[in-house]
């Protein structure tokens, strides 16, 4: 069967909508949150920019190696997460790995959920609806989707290995509602604009978890630059930005030879990952409050006053090419 993406998708309004006002509608998940969490990325998010990601209700999810908080999602490698003695039952985990589909982590799963039935945990990525079944029915609290699609990650550029991102969340949502106790669904990667994250949600995504959008804001956590190539601290970028000078941010995949490095890894794997430089192009809060503007908007279109009768809810209908193009600005 065919597969698609956002671009060959739109979410079809609702015949008649009872919902006279944006201001009447609740973006905001059962844990108060935005659908929104942080990519675990060391040029999105760190100990420095915690508290505002926090304070604009977006999840925040930590890279490898940062401070354990027990106010974020901490990840961990496999092989991290299976060394470690003591769990806090009130705090988060994530076991990042690049290939969620090995027999491995299933286990490991299955193994840390019977013996902390409590303990939040999600795992991925995966790239497979049935692997997302497995997961579920293993005991994950949340799976992250999608290998491949993220703008810092060229994996299937490299090796072919993918599955389209709205097609997988669509497949993965289907399966979600057959279980018991299905697994959050994490749509992550490749999100370019406001729309890719509505239309993820209606697909059927629990949450979506942004990583290049993030990047360029400026209180985000890459490097900061002038003229593309002088590095210049913090302070100094947020203060130049301010009088609209540009201001660029670096972005990197988690795989890359930089972060390897950075990691002190002793040999290095060829790298499935980018180093970019990026204008910034607004504040947080900036493009936190156009999201929830957009957000609304398409949720008063589809008739939904809350998120459970959003995620996943809506007719989406296929375009051609030429339909897109016409709308396309």
């Amino acid at each position: 069967m065919e597969k698609f993406d956002f671009n060959d998708i739109l979410i079809k309004p609702s015949i008649t909508s009872d919902i006279t006002s944006r201001r009447y509608i609740n973006l905001y998940t059962k844990g108060k949150s935005l659908p929104l969490i942080t990519a675990p990325m060391d040029t999105v998010i760190d100990e420095n920019n915690i508290e505002l990601f926090n304070s604009l209700k977006i999840v925040t999810c930590l890279p490898r190696n940062t401070k354990f908080n027990r106010n974020a999602i901490n990840s961990f490698s496999l092989k991290e997460f299976n060394n470690i003695t003591f769990f806090d039952s009130d705090a988060k985990y994530l076991i990042d790995i690049a290939n969620g589909h090995m027999s491995t982590l299933l286990e490991t799963v299955k193994t840390f959920k019977n013996a902390h039935p409590n303990t939040y945990l999600m795992v991925g990525n995966v790239a497979n609806p049935e692997t997302y079944r497995l997961l579920s029915e293993a005991g994950a609290d949340a799976v992250r989707v999608g290998i491949g699609n993220g703008n810092g990650c060229s994996t299937t550029v490299h090796t072919g290995i993918g599955f389209p991102m709205a097609s997988l969340i669509k497949e993965c949502y289907d399966i979600s509602c057959e279980l018991d106790k299905p697994a959050k669904i994490v749509a992550d990667g490749g999100m370019k604009n406001y729309s890719d994250i509505i239309k993820a949600l209606a697909l059927g995504a629990d949450y979506v978890m942004v990583g290049s959008l993030f990047n360029k804001a400026i209180e985000s956590c890459g490097d900061n630059y002038i003229f593309k190539h002088i590095k210049i601290s913090n302070w100094l970028a947020t203060y130049l930005y301010k009088f609209k000078l540009p201001i660029y941010k670096k972005f990197r995949g988690m795989s890359t030879k930089e972060v390897q490095i950075k990691w002190g890894k002793e040999k290095l794997t060829t790298s499935e990952g980018v180093v970019r430089v990026r204008k910034v192009e607004y504040s947080l809060s900036q493009w936190v409050n156009n999201f929830k503007d957009y957000l609304s908007s398409a949720m008063s279109y589809s008739n939904a006053e809350n998120l459970d009768q959003f995620i996943g809810q809506p007719e989406i209908i296929k375009v051609s090419d030429n339909a897109y193009l016409r709308f396309k600005k």
